[in-house]
């Protein structure tokens, strides 16, 4: 069996089990934030059920509108606050949280080998630390809620293998969209990727929670990864719970192998409007820039705002436009200022933000206009996503993000540092 057939198989009470079968699997976590957890309580109201199956097992993050930006996003957190408090669920409170997918593996919450479901398609973060996670719909989070159970297919598995070194700038992020260049938004559907090979052994644990989390955009069910000395030095100050770390047979049966050598791989950027339009930093061409966002649960950690600093130090964004600095959660936030990371950031001209999604779904803290270009950290560029459906999002590693930022139009690392 693969990695994802494994850990499926150790949820479901069965010795064994194969791509296409129906199963129900045992879940470790389920997540939800202001957007879909009042759907989900909806749901579970309908149940007509009067407790979750494990309050300690049910986490909601209230990420994507808080602080809230006007009374209707008020009014979500509110429903979501007050059934946390009345199942005692663990709740974040802005100042306490994070944007969801930053904050649970940082906190520790999530660990090898688990099934993580969460209503928000870019779960699949934490395939990062070996577990097996996946975006559902809220009515499914409702009875995972509900049951702590899922029933799913079993998805087949996809290897990719990344061969060669990482050239300079080129991070996870760079990886995983040269990857869904090659094999497009929907060349993994409702497939396990399973990421190996001796450049993701070198990637550090922020590069591999990128790429997990833009499973996603190849139409993935899951981005998993093997545990390795990496992963638990992650874990050593964050695990407070035992975990079973699961390996891949030798003789598995994968629906596709695909190896990349990356040795000669440029810093890469999806043109608009879909993550596969890719194309090399080196043919970009001349794009002025309107605003520059660094953050997110794609890019939002401690070495993407590190790598941004590095381009942005002693350098001053460019007067026609705006750079906005999100980090991911309040520890990154605290990590970032003791490093003097936000100094560097705010001497150069940006503005940096409380930790939230905010503007990666067009939701506030710098919507775009009409006619608008943005270099964005994020990992979606559909049309209208940042704002107005005649503005346009360029998806870019953090280094690009902040050399496009000082030079007013995209462009790269190389350009600026040298």
């Amino acid at each position: 069996m693969t990695l994802a057939e494994k850990i499926l198989a150790a949820h479901s009470g069965k010795d064994r089990v194969s791509p296409g079968e129906f199963i129900n699997a045992r879940v470790d976590l389920v997540l939800s934030n202001d957007i879909t957890a009042p759907l989900a309580i909806k749901e579970f109201q309908r149940l007509g059920v009067n407790k979750v199956f494990d309050s300690k097992k049910v986490v909601m993050v209230p990420d994507h509108f808080c602080p809230s930006k006007d009374i209707l996003s008020a009014e979500q957190a509110k429903t979501m606050r007050a059934f946390a408090r009345r199942y005692g669920l663990t709740y974040f409170e802005v100042g306490a949280m994070g944007i969801e997918h930053v904050l649970l593996p940082e906190l520790g919450l999530v660990l090898p080998g688990d099934v993580v479901v969460g209503a928000d398609s870019h779960t699949c973060t934490y395939g990062a630390l070996g577990a097996f996670a996946t975006g559902m719909g809220s009515t499914d989070i409702a009875v995972a809620m509900a049951t702590g159970e899922i029933w799913m297919k079993v998805p087949p598995t996809i290897k990719l293998v990344y061969h060669g070194k990482l050239g300079r700038w080129v991070g996870g992020k760079d990886l995983i969209l040269y990857t869904i260049g090659d094999i497009g938004v929907d060349g993994a559907l409702y497939s396990a990727i399973e990421f190996a090979g001796e450049a993701i052994s070198a990637l550090s644990m922020d590069g591999r929670f990128t790429m997990a989390n833009m499973a996603i955009e190849a139409g993935g069910k899951a981005g998993i990864f093997r545990v390795d000395k990496e992963t638990l030095k992650y874990l050593k100050s964050r695990a407070k719970r035992p975990y079973q770390i699961y390996e891949p047979d030798i003789d598995a049966e994968y629906a596709k192998v695909i190896d990349y050598d990356i040795s000669k791989v440029e810093p890469q950027v999806a043109f608009p409007h879909l993550p596969s339009n890719v194309k090399a930093i080196s043919k970009v061409g001349d794009i002025k820039v309107d605003q520059v966002v660094i953050g997110s649960c794609t890019n939002g950690r401690l070495d993407d705002l590190r790598a941004a600093a590095r381009v942005m130090k002693g350098r001053k964004i460019n007067s026609n436009l705006r750079c906005i600095i999100i980090p991911g959660s309040q520890r990154v936030y605290l990590d970032a200022l003791r490093e003097g990371l936000i100094e560097i950031f705010i001497k150069a001209g940006a503005v940096v933000s409380t930790p939230t999604c905010g503007p990666c779904l067009g939701g506030y803290m710098g919507v775009l206009a009409a006619g608008e270009k943005c270099v964005s950290t994020t990992n979606r560029n559909f049309v209208g996503r940042m704002g107005s459906p005649k503005s346009e999002v360029y998806l870019a590693n953090p280094a690009v993000a902040a050399a496009s930022a000082v030079m007013g139009k995209l462009g790269s690392p190389d350009e600026v540092v040298g």
